[in-house]
């Protein structure tokens, strides 16, 4: 729930006048985004954002509903998918967590950060 938290008060913290707003926004700017195209219901997202949680203070946390009518487009493609993963915005999974593949395109995005500071 806090990654979805996030995503919804990322967006307000950009323009808030409060230094917690800025300090939020600043910090989520050098994480990257984990996109879960996901329906509900979909017990095989619940699953895989339970998997994961541990790692859910190195990414935000993006969810879109592929059922919505501006998502139609992610509803032909995925339907047969979900749960989908994306990675700033480009496909990393689908169905279940791989975890090693995630934890590898995580570091490097992590690493291209750290290098870019």
């Amino acid at each position: 729930m806090v990654l979805s938290f996030l995503s919804r008060a990322l967006p307000r913290a950009r323009h808030s006048p409060s230094p917690l707003g800025r300090q939020l926004c600043s910090a989520s700017r050098n994480k990257p985004v984990l996109t879960l195209f996901t329906k509900k219901p979909c017990p095989l997202c619940d699953e895989a954002k339970e998997v994961l949680e541990p790692y859910k203070r190195r990414f935000i946390l993006q969810e879109v509903d592929i059922t919505l009518p501006e998502n139609s487009a992610w509803y032909d493609k995925y339907k047969h998918d979900i749960p989908v993963f994306h990675l700033n915005g480009r496909f990393l999974m689908k169905h279940r967590v791989d975890i090693p593949k995630f934890e590898d395109r995580l570091r490097k995005l992590e690493l291209q950060t750290e290098g870019n500071q």
